[in-house]
């Protein structure tokens, strides 16, 4: 009984370290989803302002249709940009985009479409691995803090490939911040860019242009892609970090009950060692 004793105690101290660790890391989840909440908020009306103004040019200029607004006949190839997270120990955040996208990518392989992929983080990048598939482009490491300066390169790629036609849609594929409790998978599609409805019925503004409205929205286009794709690898970044949160906050929670559950073990085992003792002197005492 003394060796279960012993047995039991180490398992409480085990138990006790491990939870000292996860609370820590809960910690640092919440200070550090407080910054990347401030990146995604300060991110987002940049996008939103891009697209107002990419609404605004093409209506006021009709006659010129940008290659990345015109639906082309046949789909025969599209391209995935997946963004993930760096890092585990986030619950299902990773796994429930991955899960959100195979029925989509089996939908296109059934369709006879074939499916690039442009690959954010570690953890796409070693799913993808051992799941195939046509990976183009990745790119991984972009710490807490990513800089669009990281994602430039691998955009290029896959909009390089539209812009030669060999890549007639492209897709985004990521986490959406709902809530500190809530990440959202999401999959939407960024290039041929899609009308925005509430944007037609405004008045159009009438802006200077240098050189002309064509360059201006040449360059808009591509910047408004870059910048949203940034946003969703920021709005990741937030989503991973809630994330952990919440799974370091159930793991520290876990091992409270399951401290509990051995010090009720521990002290059953020492009472009954005890009650062994007494009965082993009582019956000695009877024999003398």
């Amino acid at each position: 009984m003394a060796g279960g004793s012993k047995e039991i105690r180490a398992k409480i101290a085990s138990v006790t370290n491990t939870k000292k660790i996860t609370k820590a890391m809960e910690m640092v989840a919440a200070s550090k989803m407080r910054k990347a909440q401030a990146r995604m908020e300060a991110t987002r009306p940049y996008v939103e302002k891009v697209k107002r103004v990419i609404n605004h040019v093409s209506g006021a200029h009709p006659e010129y249709k940008h290659p990345y607004t015109q639906v082309r006949d046949q789909v025969k190839r599209v391209a995935l940009i997946m963004v993930s997270s760096d890092r585990g120990l986030c619950g299902g955040l990773n796994s429930n985009l991955f899960r959100k996208a195979l029925p989509l990518l089996k939908k296109w392989q059934e369709q006879g479409v074939e499916v690039e992929l442009a690959l954010v983080g570690n953890k796409a990048q070693t799913f993808f691995k051992s799941y195939g598939g046509n990976v183009v482009a990745t790119v991984t490491d972009l710490g807490d803090a990513p800089h669009i300066e990281d994602l430039v390169g691998t955009i290029k790629v896959v909009l390089d490939r539209f812009d030669a036609g060999e890549v007639d849609e492209v897709h985004l594929a990521s986490n959406e911040f709902v809530n500190t409790m809530t990440q959202s998978p999401t999959i939407k599609q960024l290039v041929p860019l899609q009308s925005d409805e509430e944007a037609t019925e405004e008045t159009y503004w009438d802006y200077i242009y240098e050189p002309d409205a064509k360059t201006a929205l040449n360059l808009l286009m591509r910047r408004y892609v870059e910048s949203t794709v940034f946003g969703a690898v920021v709005e990741n970044a937030a989503c991973e970090q809630g994330a952990r949160m919440i799974a370091m906050k159930n793991a520290t929670d876990n091992a409270g009950e399951m401290i509990n559950e051995l010090k009720l073990s521990y002290n059953k085992a020492r009472q009954a060692a005890i009650t062994a003792e007494l009965s082993e002197i009582v019956a000695g005492s009877s024999a003398v």
